[in-house]
């Protein structure tokens, strides 16, 4: 994933060369510290005003997380280890699940093998699991929605310092070479603007919400295991009701998972 985000980026990078190359534009063109400021200062201007800077503060977080995906756990390796709580806990009882609880590092599977440990009403284990994965959603929407506005802001900005340019130009009429140099500059802003938006902060805002969205999908199977083993559902049975959370490519390497896991039992 980390290849993907930067191998884009510089895909974009060249592409944007090469095609003012074809074109007989001058690469050094783009180098306008004017543009520059205009797009990338008042972008960050305009989401500073936007949002609060306790939210803002997390840019890096997020731009890190965005351009290297953090690794999560697959869905195959939590059925994995739903179905072994689901052994657990039929052969030694639910109690039995507390040394499995302290060993793990995953904080939500925690809270949840916790939650059932300490015996709490299931209505009660779902609902404050759910409100986790709601808290999570909006902290995540949240972070998002600092790129998509980035995005919005960065092309009209283009088109401000497009127009800014222009005024400039008109100070050189009466020198053809400044005025074509002049006019040159002002579209440069454009050009900048219209690509951080729709080839920077955009695909990172989309990127983000694909992760978030695959970190709750893996909570939510996870929710659907952990009370299913608390009201007492068979290890087969679990497996079967939560194999159809994964993809059929997903359940062939779960199979094939499980296979050599019982291979080497019987070796």
């Amino acid at each position: 994933m980390v290849m993907s985000s930067i191998f884009g980026i510089l895909l974009a990078l060249i592409a944007i060369g090469v095609g003012m190359y074809l074109k007989g534009a001058d690469l050094i063109a783009l180098y306008n510290p004017a543009a520059l400021l205009i797009i990338f200062g008042g972008t960050a201007a305009a989401i500073m005003i936007a949002f609060p800077f306790s939210e803002l503060k997390k840019f890096p977080i997020l731009l890190r997380i965005a351009l290297f995906e953090p690794k999560l756990t697959t869905k195959v390796d939590q059925i994995s280890r739903l179905v072994e709580c689901a052994e657990i806990a039929k052969k030694e009882g639910i109690l039995a699940l507390e040394e499995l609880a302290s060993e793990t590092t995953d904080p939500f599977f925690k809270k949840g093998l916790e939650l059932i440990i300490d015996g709490h009403d299931i209505e009660f284990i779902e609902e404050v699991l759910l409100e986790e994965v709601a808290a999570i959603d909006k902290r995540h929407k949240t972070g998002a929605l600092i790129f998509t506005q980035a995005g919005t802001y960065a092309p009209t900005l283009g088109v401000l310092g497009a127009v800014i340019g222009l005024i400039a130009s008109l100070g050189n009429l009466n020198n053809i070479d400044k005025l074509g140099h002049s006019i040159s500059a002002a579209f440069i802003a454009t050009l900048l603007g219209i690509f951080s938006g729709y080839v920077l902060w955009h695909p990172i805002a989309n990127k983000l919400k694909r992760i978030s969205k695959k970190e709750q999908e893996l909570k939510l199977l996870t929710i659907e295991g952990l009370l299913s083993v608390y009201q007492g559902l068979s290890p087969s049975a679990l497996e079967k009701k939560l194999t159809v959370y994964v993809s059929p490519k997903e359940r062939i390497s779960y199979e094939k998972k499980n296979e050599d896991h019982t291979n080497e039992k019987t070796a």
